[in-house]
């Protein structure tokens, strides 16, 4: 009975090795690794823009939130129509 779980668990294993194998064989370039970083930083900061936002009451502050939303909305569609939709990938 130990033997039988214990050959599925080395069944598992070896299957999620060939799956590292896979994904570490496709490798993105540089350009497109950094590409990839600025639009998760855009999201992250339009992500605690929208919280700040909601917590805000004056209404100075919510218009300064609003232009600064509006600039990484405008940065994040830049990014979209200039990476396209394929990120460049090196085998």
């Amino acid at each position: 009975m130990a033997r039988g779980w214990e050959s599925k668990s080395v069944e598992s294993q070896m299957e999620t090795s060939q799956e590292d194998k896979k994904a570490s064989s496709k490798r993105i370039t540089p350009e497109a690794a950094a590409a990839l970083r600025r639009k998760e930083t855009l999201l992250l900061a339009r992500a605690r823009l929208q919280q700040q936002m909601q917590a805000s009451l004056h209404p100075r502050h919510l218009e300064m939130l609003q232009n600064a939303l509006a600039d990484l909305e405008k940065q994040l569609a830049e990014l979209g129509t200039s990476e396209g939709a394929k990120v460049p990938v090196v085998l």
